[in-house]
């Protein structure tokens, strides 16, 4: 085990970090300071899908750092605007604002709402997740998460993730209802598409936005480029970060037609969003991602690995869809067991609470490491179910 005594003197004590220190990756394993190797089956939280350090993203991020590294958003890039294009066209086919993460994007889509409906309300789901700065985090219906940094932004209505109560709560107030597909820091929980269908249908009666948050369950993840290509159920706008970059800081607010012009000069901006290297490691990861053999390859892999799980002792539910992953288990170590499947079996995983393991590999995995992770959690959940 790494010694990491002094390593924390200077970070702020925001992560419960484990006594690892990795210093090399390639595909789906990761190498410590140590010369230990790991199985990655968490892949930075959902962002490197395309596996660490794939030869076509480390060979773009050379060549255009070669060529050009900054210039700012006064003006155009090669690689941002055919990526905007790239995106739209993939997607719903209007414009993109480009961010550094995830919540960025989240602000900007609840941005871009509100500007399309001044002054209207914004519903959002419990067990919802979307971020963690103040719009993001208004936005996310955790008590634990919130409660600290109150007061919050106002306007957004909480409600139970039904169909019911969506329908209930939206109303001619109402400016967008933002959502996840699939719910992920909450356990993955893929939302029914009754759910879906009757969001789409309350918005388009009171004119609000449906906006959907692909941040995680996006790019292949679910077995499908984009999670909402599964249900039909098409959003006005979305965002994107995390698996885009390859590895490289970026996101995404794609907006469908009727919101593609909404913000206009000076209504939103980001210094370093878009910038040239990003979004060469972005074009490099859609080479790999958008490929639909690879779509079929995860939801293949998916299947064969909820299969398995539900076979072990002391798993009591499996959720998912394609390579996003969670079973629950008996008792409430979930914690204990991720942190033992780190150091014993050099897996790597996480909880999102105490009684639920979460995957997430990289998409790029094969037939024989999906089998290898559940080998490696089995001998630990019997123990824990003994």
């Amino acid at each position: 085990m790494t010694d990491t005594s002094t390593l924390h003197d200077h970070l702020m004590p925001t992560y419960a970090r484990y006594p690892v220190r990795f210093v090399r990756g390639e595909g789906a394993r990761l190498w410590d300071d140590e010369g230990h190797e790991y199985l990655d089956f968490l892949a930075g939280i959902s962002v490197s899908s395309v596996g660490h350090c794939h030869p076509r993203v480390v060979e773009a991020i050379r060549e255009q750092a070669g060529r050009l590294l900054h210039v700012g958003n006064l003006f155009y890039t090669e690689p941002m605007t055919r990526l905007a294009e790239r995106l739209a066209a993939s997607s719903l086919g209007g414009t993109v604002f480009f961010t550094n993460s995830g919540a960025e994007a989240v602000e900007a889509a609840l941005k871009l709402a509100r500007k399309a409906k001044t002054g209207g309300d914004i519903v959002v789901l419990h067990r919802g997740f979307h971020g963690r700065t103040f719009g993001a985090l208004s936005a996310t219906a955790q008590e634990s998460k919130q409660a600290p940094f109150a007061p919050l932004v106002p306007g957004f209505r909480a409600v139970e993730p039904t169909a019911e109560a969506v329908r209930a709560a939206v109303d001619e107030r109402t400016a967008a209802v933002l959502l996840e597909p699939v719910q992920g820091e909450s356990g993955v929980w893929p939302l029914p598409e009754e759910l879906l269908r009757t969001a789409r249908e309350c918005c388009d009666a009171v004119g609000a936005a449906l906006l959907y948050d692909e941040i995680q369950c996006g790019l292949g993840r679910c077995g499908t480029l984009w999670a909402h290509q599964q249900s039909g159920v098409v959003p006005d706008a979305m965002t994107t970060a995390k698996a885009l970059g390859g590895g490289l800081p970026i996101g995404a607010l794609i907006t469908g037609e009727r919101l593609s012009a909404v913000l206009q000069p000076g209504d939103h901006g980001s210094t370093f969003a878009g910038g040239p290297v990003v979004a060469a490691a972005a074009h490099a990861a859609l080479d790999v991602l958008e490929d639909p053999e690879l779509h079929a390859r995860v939801r293949d892999l998916g299947e064969r690995l909820v299969a398995r799980l539900q076979e072990l002792p002391g798993v009591r539910a499996v959720r998912g869809r394609g390579l996003m992953v969670a079973f629950d288990i008996a008792g409430t170590d979930a914690p204990g067991i991720v942190r033992r499947a780190l150091l014993e079996q050099r897996l790597v995983c996480n909880a999102t609470g105490p009684e639920t393991i979460r995957l997430l590999p990289p998409l790029v995995i094969g037939e024989a490491e999906a089998d290898a992770a559940v080998d490696r959690l089995a001998p630990l959940l019997a123990e824990a179910a003994a």
